[in-house]
C-alpha cells in the first residue's frame, strides 16, 4: 500500500513538473536591453587638439609647407594692427592651408570648408577649433591674384632647392574644364541686348526700399543678385563684340552665355561639346612637378606652346631646354618659334590631307596632284593628259614656301577630262610645298627611333597631374565665373597637386628620419 502511494505521488510529481515546463514555453522571451539614447543633454569633453591627426597626415605637411613661404604680399593688406580697433585678421597662412586641404579633398566650396570647420579633424587642427567665416575664406581664394602666383612660383622655388624639379624635359598638355554655364544660357546679340534692358529695369525697381516687404539683408542681397546679372549681360555684349570682329568672315552669328560670358563652347575628351576653358599644364618630367598654368579660351593647342615656354620661363627663370607635346601643338610656326628659342621640340609631325578638299572640289583621285609628274630642270609639272603647268608665283607660310602652277585655260577647256580634273576653274593649279630648313630638320629628328621613343613618354607624364585634378580633386567643373577667376581656380588646384607631391617625394622622408632620431634618443 505504502509502495502504490509512493508511485502515485511520483507520478504526481512528474506530472505537475510537465505542465509547469509547457506553461514556460509558452511565455514571451525576454526583451533585449540596449543602450539608451539621450540626445537632450550638453556633455563637456576634454580634446587635445596635437592628437586630432597623426604625425603623418598631410594636414600638418601644408602647413609645413605655407610656413617657409613669404606672405608679406598678402599680409599687406590685411588692415588689423596690434593696438588697433576691430578685430584680428585671419592669418593668410591658416586660409592658405585650408584651401589646401579642401582641393585635396575635392572640396571647392567657401560655405562647405567653413562648415567643416566645425567637425573635420584636420581643418580642427588648422583652426585651433576656430570658426573661420566663409566670406573671409571665399574672398581670399579670389582677391589678389598676382601675390597667389607668387605663393605658386615660391613653392616652386622649394622644390628646386630640394632637388626636385629638373627642366631639361617639359611635357605640355591642355585639359577642358566646364564651365559654370550650360548651352542653354547662350544667346545672340538681341536676346542679350532685351534681357539686358530688363535686368536693368529690375535694378531701378530694387532701388526702392519700399518696393517689398522685405528684411535689410534680403533686400541687399536681391539687389546684389540683380547688379550681378546685369554686369554679366553687358559683359556679354563686349564678348559678343570682340567675337564677331575676330570672325567678320563667318556667315554664323556668335552666340555668348549669360552666365559666363567669357566661357567658349569646346569639345570635350568624350566627344561631345560644352561651354569649358582649356587649362594648359606645363610638367617637368623627372618628379612629374607642374611648373606652370595658364587657362586660355581657345578651344585648340595650336597657339598655345609658346605661351607654355614663356610661362615656365616667367615662373622659374628658366626656358626648358626640351618641350615634349601631342599633335595639337606642332605646326610650323611653332617649330620654328622653339628653334630660335633654343628648345628641342618633340612632337608627332602633322602631315598635311588634301583630299578632303580636293573631293569637295571634285576632282577625281585620277587626278590627285601625285599623279601629276614634276620636272625639276625646267621647273613645270605635267597632268595624266600631258598638259604642262608651269610655274606662278611663290607664297611665304608659316615655316614654308608655297609655289603655285597652273595650266593654260585653252588646254583645260578643250580637255575631256576636265570634270573629273578642274570641274569648278577655269584651269587646273598645282601647289608644291617646300618646308623651312628648320621644319625639314624637325620632320627628320622625328623619324630617328630616339625622338620617337621620347615622345612615347609623353602621356603618362603630361597626363597625370590632369588626371590628379580632375579625378582626385573633383574639378571637373569650375566653381567660380570668369576667366580671371577660373584662372585663380587652376593654380589653386596646380599649388595643392605640388604640394601632395612633395609630400610624398621629401617631406614622408623627412618626417621619417625625425621621428627614428628621436625615438633612438
Amino acid at each position: 500500500m505504502a509502495e502504490t502511494m509512493e508511485l502515485l505521488i511520483e507520478g504526481l510529481e512528474a506530472f505537475k513538473a510537465e505542465q509547469v515546463s509547457k506553461d514556460a514555453e509558452k511565455q514571451e522571451p525576454a526583451a533585449k536591453r540596449f543602450k539608451a539614447i539621450n540626445r537632450n543633454q550638453v556633455t563637456m569633453r576634454t580634446i587635445d587638439v596635437e592628437k586630432l591627426v597623426e604625425e603623418d597626415h598631410p594636414v600638418r605637411a601644408s602647413w609645413a609647407m605655407v610656413n617657409q613661404l613669404d606672405m608679406s604680399r598678402l599680409e599687406a593688406t590685411v588692415k588689423s594692427v596690434e593696438g588697433g580697433k576691430g578685430r584680428s585678421h585671419s592669418d593668410p597662412r591658416l586660409l592658405m592651408a585650408i584651401w589646401i586641404y579642401g582641393y585635396s579633398e575635392a572640396i571647392n566650396s567657401a560655405r562647405e570648408l567653413a562648415r567643416m570647420c566645425a567637425y573635420e579633424p584636420p581643418l580642427q587642427w588648422l583652426t585651433g577649433l576656430q570658426e573661420v567665416n566663409y566670406h573671409t575664406l571665399s574672398d581670399f581664394r579670389v582677391e589678389n591674384k598676382e601675390a597667389q602666383n607668387e605663393i605658386f612660383t615660391q613653392v616652386l622655388g622649394l622644390l628646386s632647392a630640394a632637388g626636385l624639379t629638373d627642366l631639361k624635359r617639359v611635357m605640355q598638355d591642355g585639359t577642358k574644364i566646364k564651365a559654370q554655364a550650360s548651352g542653354d544660357t547662350f544667346h545672340r546679340a538681341d536676346t542679350i541686348r532685351e534681357h539686358l534692358k530688363l535686368a536693368q529695369e529690375q535694378v531701378e525697381a530694387m532701388g526702392d526700399p519700399n518696393s517689398e516687404e522685405l528684411s535689410q539683408r534680403l533686400l541687399q542681397a536681391r539687389q546684389r543678385a540683380s547688379r550681378e546679372k546685369k554686369e554679366r549681360l553687358e559683359q556679354a555684349l563686349r564678348e559678343l563684340e570682340q567675337m564677331q570682329k575676330e570672325k567678320a568672315d563667318s556667315d554664323k552669328e556668335p552666340r555668348v552665355s549669360e552666365s559666363d560670358p567669357e566661357a567658349r563652347v569646346m569639345k570635350q575628351s568624350d566627344g561631345g561639346f560644352a561651354p569649358s576653358y582649356n587649362v594648359q599644364i606645363c610638367t617637368e618630367a623627372s618628379n612629374k612637378i607642374i611648373v606652370a598654368v595658364e587657362t586660355t579660351q581657345a578651344g585648340t593647342d595650336y597657339d598655345e606652346l609658346v605661351h607654355g615656354i614663356d610661362a615656365v620661363h616667367a615662373n622659374t627663370g628658366q626656358t626648358p631646354e626640351q618641350m615634349v607635346v601631342d599633335g595639337g601643338y606642332i605646326k610650323n610656326a611653332n617649330v620654328e618659334e622653339a628653334a630660335q628659342r633654343g628648345v628641342d621640340l618633340i612632337g608627332p609631325v602633322a602631315e598635311s590631307n588634301p583630299e578632303a578638299s580636293l573631293k569637295k572640289r571634285g576632282v577625281s583621285p585620277d587626278f590627285y596632284p601625285d599623279k601629276f609628274g614634276y620636272d625639276e630642270q625646267t621647273d613645270t609639272f605635267t597632268c595624266p593628259a600631258e598638259k604642262t603647268l608651269t610655274f606662278q608665283r611663290t607664297s611665304q607660310r608659316e615655316g614654308r614656301s608655297e609655289h603655285q602652277y597652273s595650266a593654260k585655260a585653252a588646254d583645260c577647256r578643250n580637255c575631256p577630262f576636265r570634270n573629273q580634273c578642274c570641274p569648278k576653274t577655269s584651269a587646273r593649279m598645282i601647289i608644291r610645298k617646300q618646308d623651312s630648313e628648320i621644319v625639314k630638320a624637325f620632320r627628320a629628328k622625328m623619324q630617328t627611333e630616339a625622338a620617337k621613343q621620347i615622345y612615347r613618354s609623353r602621356a603618362e607624364i603630361a597626363e597625370t597631374p590632369n588626371a590628379w585634378i580632375k579625378a582626385k580633386f573633383g574639378l571637373r567643373q569650375f566653381r567660380l565665373r570668369g576667366h580671371r577667376k577660373v584662372g585663380i581656380e587652376a593654380v589653386w588646384a596646380c599649388l595643392t597637386y605640388n604640394v601632395r607631391q612633395w609630400i610624398r617625394l621629401s617631406w614622408k622622408t623627412q618626417l621619417g628620419t625625425a621621428l627614428a632620431g628621436a625615438g633612438g634618443v
